[in-house]
């Protein structure tokens, strides 16, 4: 599974564009919300999207489920869930539905972090970044039994690269 998670673009309809244009051989596009772009608009066709707290159009969803290769995967923007803060009400909800992949934004800050073996993941933004400089989003990398997270720039530049390997159950 190999997919690419964005957040936070905040009006910016070409960042999305040159960004889903430079990464290639992609079974999904996430967007965690904040696009502050209509749903229906074309820069977000074909890809999953969730609302965020600066987007209005009511037919963004407050979350999404997907599996993906057998990767149950739960995205949300963060905002309902107090992700500035702590990861914890995130992590009750993500095991609810059974996610083993989380996706939010809303923070504008880059991390991954692996939880009771669900690995969390906020892109960043690639509007307005906290906590470095770099604009980033996310390449999401799963063989079967390690998680590769790499946060490029919008210019498709290498930030970090993170493996975390999960338990067999």
């Amino acid at each position: 599974m190999r997919i690419l998670v964005m957040s936070d673009t905040h009006s910016d309809a070409a960042v999305i564009e040159q960004v889903v244009s430079n990464v290639q051989d992609i079974d999904a596009v996430f967007h965690c919300g904040d696009s502050e772009l209509s749903f229906n608009a074309d820069e977000l066709r074909n890809m999953y999207k969730v609302r965020g707290n600066c987007d209005y159009d009511k037919q963004f969803p407050e979350d999404v489920i997907e599996e993906i290769d057998g990767q149950k995967i739960y995205m949300t923007h963060g905002h309902l869930y107090n992700v500035k803060l702590t990861l914890l009400p995130l992590s009750y909800r993500a095991a609810e539905v059974g996610a083993n992949l989380v996706l939010f934004g809303h923070s504008h800050v880059l991390g991954a972090e692996l939880i009771d073996d669900k690995l969390f993941v906020n892109p960043g933004s690639l509007r307005m970044p906290r906590g470095r400089k770099e604009k980033s989003y996310a390449i999401i990398d799963f063989d079967g039994t390690q998680w590769q997270v790499t946060f490029k720039t919008e210019s498709n530049e290498i930030i970090t690269q993170e493996n975390f390997s999960i338990l067999k159950k």
